[in-house]
């Protein structure tokens, strides 16, 4: 199994755990929840929605009984949200305004020349991938969209490009056809490397 497939492997033992404890996460009034097993990341809707797109586009790299389990968890999470849209919904919106002070602070970082662009940019990204994630399943019904938060996002999306150059998908090749340029141009490719200014 080669290491998009492991980690494909991952998501799928992921969601189901953190769907499993959806239910709870939803009637608390925790944004980042503890991880539901060890070696997972802390539970989170964008974390959950991330890796629900992911493992829906890439569907025919999965086994059958993994399949299987994507479905299950779907099914889990889509039950815990019947009862709860209102919950989601404030939970949702709680998750964009944390990951987008989170992403601005990415950015800053790649702007000043403090971020290492080679080795941090691609886990980096992700959390420009979770937001993307939320921002979808809000604009869907019967959610209202959180436009300030979407002009936010658009903000920061051109400061990214004005310092992006283009080049190779950032994750495992295999995970491409789940995003398509140009809706997710900013996983191909990295942040210019911040020139020094001479003799600094």
């Amino acid at each position: 199994m080669n290491d998009a497939d492991e980690r494909l492997t991952q998501d799928v033992a992921v969601l189901a755990a953190m769907a499993e404890h959806m239910p709870d996460y939803l009637d608390s009034d925790t944004l980042y929840w503890p991880a539901p097993r060890g070696g997972m990341p802390m539970l989170t809707l964008g974390g959950y929605l991330l890796r629900e797109h992911r493992l829906l586009a890439l569907a025919n790299r999965l086994a059958p009984e993994q399949q299987a389990q994507v479905s299950a968890a779907i099914a889990q999470f889509s039950r815990a949200l019947d009862e709860r849209i209102v919950r989601f919904e404030k939970k949702a919106r709680a998750e964009l305004d944390a990951r987008l002070r989170q992403w601005e602070e990415s950015l800053k970082e790649m702007e000043d020349g403090t971020f290492n662009r080679t080795s941090n940019y691609g886990n980096a990204v992700e959390t420009r991938a979770i937001l993307q994630a939320l921002v979808d399943r809000l604009n869907l019904p019967p959610y209202e969209a959180d436009t300030r938060a979407e002009q936010r996002l658009t903000l920061l999306d051109t400061r990214l490009r004005n310092n992006f150059r283009p080049g190779d998908f950032v994750w495992p090749e295999e995970w491409a056809p789940a995003y398509p340029q140009p809706a997710y141009w900013w996983l191909y490719g990295a942040p210019r490397e911040k020139k020094k200014a001479a003799g600094g």
